[in-house]
Order: structure tokens, then C-alpha cells, then sequence
């Protein structure tokens, strides 16, 4: 099942991909209106494929991604299948199959027993 998305109040169903560039959402493909705001706020419920955003105050993922990767802003999500990157904000998720990293913020991730 299709996750929910929740940017700035706006709340898209269905959604399995979401990147944001230069201010324009895009979710599945298709541009969305969430209104005219500096300040971006992401909230995921469910499984998603894949977010990207090149700028966002915070991402929040109640279900896993298997690829997640913004330039600023920080992170908190489930598990994620593939990798999480941040340039610059904190990660906080559960365990991570491909790799986590930020360069300027903490990491705090369930580490997979060997």
C-alpha cells in the first residue's frame, strides 16, 4: 500500500515517490501546490520508495524508504532498504541496509547484528 504525504498540510495519498527541488514538489511525477511557504516540512505514513529534497526544515517517515537523501535538513524515519544522506542535518532511523551519512549534524541508527 501507497503511503500518505503530509508537506505543509498538504496531504497527497498514494504517494510512492516524493522529491522536492528548488521549491517545487513533486510526488509520483506530478507537480503539487502546497502553497507558498519558506519553511518545508515532510511527513511520511507508510512504506515510500523513494524522497529527495534539496532543501527542508524536517523529514519524518513513520514507515521504512529504501532511498532517502537531502542537502539540508534533518531526518527521522523507520527502516530503510537502501541508503539515507544528509549534507547537512541529523539522522535518527532504524536499521539501514546501504549506507547513513550527514556531514554536519548527529547519526542515530539501529545497527544490524552480524
Amino acid at each position: 500500500m501507497a503511503a500518505s504525504v503530509t508537506i505543509n498540510g498538504v496531504t497527497i495519498t498514494g504517494s510512492r515517490s516524493v522529491s522536492i527541488l528548488n521549491g517545487k514538489v513533486i510526488v509520483d511525477g506530478k507537480e503539487v501546490d502546497t502553497g507558498e511557504s519558506k519553511t518545508i516540512n515532510i511527513e511520511v505514513k507508510g512504506d515510500i520508495q523513494s524522497l529527495s529534497a534539496d532543501h527542508c526544515a524536517s523529514i519524518a517517515v513513520t514507515g521504512s524508504v529504501d532511498t532517502l537523501k537531502t542537502v539540508s535538513g534533518s531526518v527521522e524515519c523507520a527502516d530503510v532498504k537502501g541508503s539515507v544522506t544528509t549534507m547537512s542535518g541529523s539522522v535518527r532511523c532504524g536499521s539501514v541496509s546501504g549506507s547513513v551519512s550527514t556531514m554536519s549534524g548527529s547519526i542515530r541508527h539501529k545497527q544490524e547484528s552480524k
